[in-house]
């Protein structure tokens, strides 16, 4: 049986337009301007009639952390997956600071064994770095892993590789694109101790973007890009949170760059004002900061300085959020809402509605290499997203499926909605109800 989806509001590579598109199998069969030509048969294909919705590439977010192995009662790679086809993201790429952490081959590869047995999206796994795992890092394969994910700043696992021997030998020698989070750990530590003299233990969350500042991230990512530009490495910086950052980047098609950027959501939606309201429900890692930072952001992805937009979900329960500023844990489940946070964003005038699906759906398959995804274009994998831009709702407990149950977006209205998600050409989710039996697939990349 194939699948018709009708006269649909297509938006895909720069363009808005009415269209049809042919699934066959698990591709992309034939797109059609507006809906087909009379002679089409239509014996065998399964209509859906989309008049009013929009239909863009699935979703493919390139930092998220399931935290599973060791980590279950925050997250797993079966519940959050399913949180990410409910947000109409069909691929994601996952961190390696779980417990045993991915520092092995082998225990890289019990990850991808555990998602093909339960992940409704597609996925890949980065391999982590450690200051003694260099002969394990450089076994990666670059056409089965999406990347060699640095910690230049120690955040959830603590896997902060801070031996300048080892950076080197990373960014000199890494068979494929090295990722990191940078923020620098000496600074950390010296606006923390000031915090701590000033308040005891109970330092308002509201310091976080003090203790780690703009600073910090700036003498890290500084190190990275300079790193990169030695060695010619394949850089990509994640979560890129400060005004001073942006100077490191160039404009440009992310084809065309060998250093490249991301930026998360929430670094796009909060600020230092929100902690007041929010409290430690936004205490991420980098920091939320203030509002000038967010609006240096906004322009840097405006003028494609920023090249992806991403989640790095990180589910911690409800109870160890809830707690004093250095005992709780920093991170927050974003997965199952990012794509209705950035419509959202569009309709307010933020950002084109085009340059959306570009920052994340085009740009991480480009950025990435990966093969037949990203895009509607026949040939191409059928990861698609239907949306209606017109029905409001309201986020909630009854409607959040991350396991943790919680959202720093609980009590927000959005007025977009994934209704239909095809991961691979199967109808993964529709209204709300997830289809069990539908496994993704392990991504391939694009070896040059």
């Amino acid at each position: 049986m194939k699948t018709l989806i009708k006269d649909a509001t297509i938006i895909n590579e720069g363009l808005k337009f009415r269209g049809s598109v042919l699934i066959g199998e698990d591709k992309i069969e034939k797109i059609f301007l507006k809906v087909p030509p009379v002679d089409f048969d239509f014996s065998g294909v399964e209509v859906i009639e989309a008049k009013g919705l929009l239909l863009i590439p699935g979703v493919i977010d390139d930092q998220v952390h399931f935290r599973e192995p060791g980590l279950t009662h925050k997250g797993e790679i079966a519940t959050e997956s399913r949180a990410a086809v409910a947000g109409g993201v069909t691929t994601y790429m996952e961190m390696p600071n779980t417990n045993p952490q991915s520092v092995t081959q082998e225990e890289l590869q019990k990850k991808y064994d555990r998602a093909a047995l339960v992940s409704p999206a597609n996925f890949s796994f980065y391999m982590g770095a450690t200051n003694n795992n260099l002969e394990e890092v450089l076994k990666t394969d670059p056409s089965t892993v999406c990347g060699i994910k640095v910690f230049m700043g120690s955040s959830t696992g603590n896997m902060l590789v801070d031996d300048e021997e080892t950076l080197s030998e990373i960014f000199k020698n890494a068979p494929t694109l090295v990722a990191t989070h940078c923020e620098d750990e000496a600074t950390i530590r010296k606006n923390s101790e000031i915090a701590r003299q000033r308040y005891g233990e109970n330092v308002p969350i509201s310091r976080h973007c003090h203790i780690r500042s703009d600073e910090a991230c700036y003498i890290s990512s500084s190190k990275a890009v300079s790193l990169a530009s030695k060695f010619n490495t394949r850089l990509h910086v994640l979560h890129l949170s400060s005004a001073k950052e942006m100077e490191l980047f160039s404009p440009g098609k992310v084809t065309e760059k060998n250093i490249t950027a991301e930026v998360c959501v929430h670094h796009l939606w909060f600020d230092e004002r929100d902690y007041i309201t929010h409290g430690t429900r936004i205490k991420w890692n980098p920091s939320v900061k203030c509002e000038s930072d967010k609006e240096a952001l906004w322009e840097a992805l405006l003028d494609d300085r920023l090249d992806v937009i991403a989640t790095d979900h990180a589910p911690h329960t409800f109870s160890e959020k809830n707690n004093t500023y250095f005992k709780a844990p920093s991170g927050g489940p974003l997965v199952q809402h990012s794509l209705v946070a950035m419509l959202e964003m569009s309709k307010k005038g933020f950002i084109p509605v085009e340059k959306v699906i570009q920052k994340m759906c085009h740009s991480p398959a480009d950025l990435f290499r990966i093969d037949r995804r990203g895009y509607i274009r026949e040939g191409y994998f059928a990861d698609l997203v239907l949306v209606d831009p017109n029905k409001s709702w309201v986020v909630s407990p009854e409607n959040i499926l991350y396991k943790c149950g919680w959202s720093p977006f609980e009590g927000s209205e959005f007025t977009h909605q994934v209704v239909k998600t095809f991961v691979n050409g199967i109808l993964t989710f529709e209204n709300g109800q997830i289809t069990d039996d539908v496994l993704g697939r392990r991504v391939g990349f694009i070896k040059q």
